[in-house]
């Protein structure tokens, strides 16, 4: 995008109708901060995004004449960028009193330019995983029914199969393809009350979880049915405990254990893995022996009380989750830092640099740039009265992580281990 140019602002009447307002220059917000957008930090809006209403929000734009904010009487609008970018600013919008709380997604700021949306936002990740644009879907349906008919009392392939045709979940698709990464949902418990949580969400939080919690707890055998069936297609597969549809893993370390010592030997060069808050350190060490060799870690901060702010944990603390981050590097798993990334605050300073601080204490190998899916203003409430200070933007965040830790590599996905 040149940088002589800034995109304009968009709205919508409530019937849904998008119009553009070339009179007045998009604005953005970066924590409590309103801006206009940093021109290497706008992008085409990517294919497979969305665009979302934001009831009881007004548009705002900025009159470049008298450099005065305008408040339309149109809704704001945001957009949700697909699987591979991560924002770089917020919608900006003027907020009514009687505004619902929105849903659980990301909302990246947007605007019109030259005949086309664009968002703030960057892509971290080329992997085109979760892309299924050039993929019809009676083919992922063929994958899923045949799954249902070869393992017909497999309890795991039918949630995962019904994930595929009723919820279209990209890592239920995947399994249906036989491609990438495989799902492997264990946990109907969790030891953490997220604020965001997408499969759970209490009656008065006001929220609707995106997803359901799988109801049951499969056995090993019916785990390693999948592990071997995605194995069997996939030849660099990725096989991953931790998945949205269900609570901590870790809470049901010792079935996801034993599926791992009856399938192991049979996949030496399956990457697997556990998407995990890390709360329970006691059961890295015999995951690691039974063959786990990757481990993603969940937090939207490295400063003990905004983590625990957001995620609420019960009977566990911001120190077992660095436990268990020490106990996987003294196993030599791969760690990898789900960071929940929200413009202006993630960015700041002082967060950067208690990230910073954990990826050299622990050899942190990768960051996963992922996206804060949660209503701007109750992540900014959970901020409290925080001095946020400037945030340095998402590409300078990550060009300033990599000096200071030169190995470190960032991306969307978790990554395949085996190389060859």
């Amino acid at each position: 995008m040149p940088s002589s140019k800034t995109p304009h602002l968009i709205y919508a009447d409530a019937r849904g109708q998008i119009y553009d307002e070339p009179g007045l220059l998009m604005l953005v917000r970066r924590g409590r901060e309103l801006a206009l957008p940093r021109p290497d930090e706008m992008m085409p809006l990517p294919e497979s995004s969305d665009l979302f209403l934001l009831p009881g929000r007004k548009a705002l734009g900025l009159d470049p004449e008298t450099g005065n904010v305008e408040v339309m009487e149109g809704l704001a609008l945001a957009g949700f960028a697909s699987p591979g970018h991560t924002l770089c600013a917020t919608a900006a919008y003027a907020k009514e009193d009687s505004a619902p709380r929105l849903p659980l997604y990301a909302y990246g700021a947007v605007g019109y330019f030259r005949d086309r949306f664009w968002i703030s936002a960057m892509q971290v990740d080329k992997d085109q995983r979760q892309n299924f644009c050039d993929i019809p879907q009676d083919k992922i349906t063929r994958g899923a029914r045949e799954l249902l008919r070869k393992y017909p009392e497999n309890r795991l392939i039918s949630h995962l199969a019904g994930c595929a045709l009723n919820y279209c979940c990209p890592a239920a698709r995947n399994l249906a393809l036989g491609r990438f990464e495989a799902p492997l949902p264990t946990a109907r418990e969790c030891n953490a009350a997220c604020i965001g949580c997408i499969s759970y969400q209490p009656d008065d939080s006001g929220m609707q979880a995106t997803q359901a919690r799988i109801d049951f707890t499969p056995s090993p055998g019916e785990i390693k049915e999948v592990m071997l069936e995605h194995c069997r297609k996939e030849k660099r597969p990725i096989l991953s405990f931790g998945q949205g549809c269900e609570g901590e893993p870790l809470t049901r370390a010792r079935t996801i254990i034993q599926a791992l010592q009856k399938a192991r030997q049979e996949i030496p060069a399956a990457t697997i893995n556990i998407n995990t808050n890390a709360s329970l350190p006691e059961f890295i060490p015999p995951l690691a022996r039974a063959g786990m060799d990757s481990m993603r870690v969940s937090l939207n901060s490295a400063e003990p009380e905004f983590y625990h702010m957001y995620y609420r944990p019960r009977g566990y603390g911001f120190e077992d989750v660095i436990r268990s981050i020490s106990l996987a590097r003294e196993h030599n798993m791969f760690i990898s830092l789900n960071l929940l990334f929200f413009p202006g605050v993630t960015d700041t300073e002082d967060q950067m640099e208690r990230i910073a601080g954990l990826v050299q204490d622990h050899r942190i190998d990768f960051i996963q740039m992922r996206n804060m899916n949660l209503d701007p203003d109750i992540y900014l409430e959970l901020a409290g009265d925080r001095a946020l200070g400037p945030g340095m933007g998402l590409k300078n965040f990550m060009t300033r992580l990599k000096k200071e830790c030169p190995w470190i590599d960032f991306g969307y996905f978790n990554p395949c281990l085996n190389q060859d």
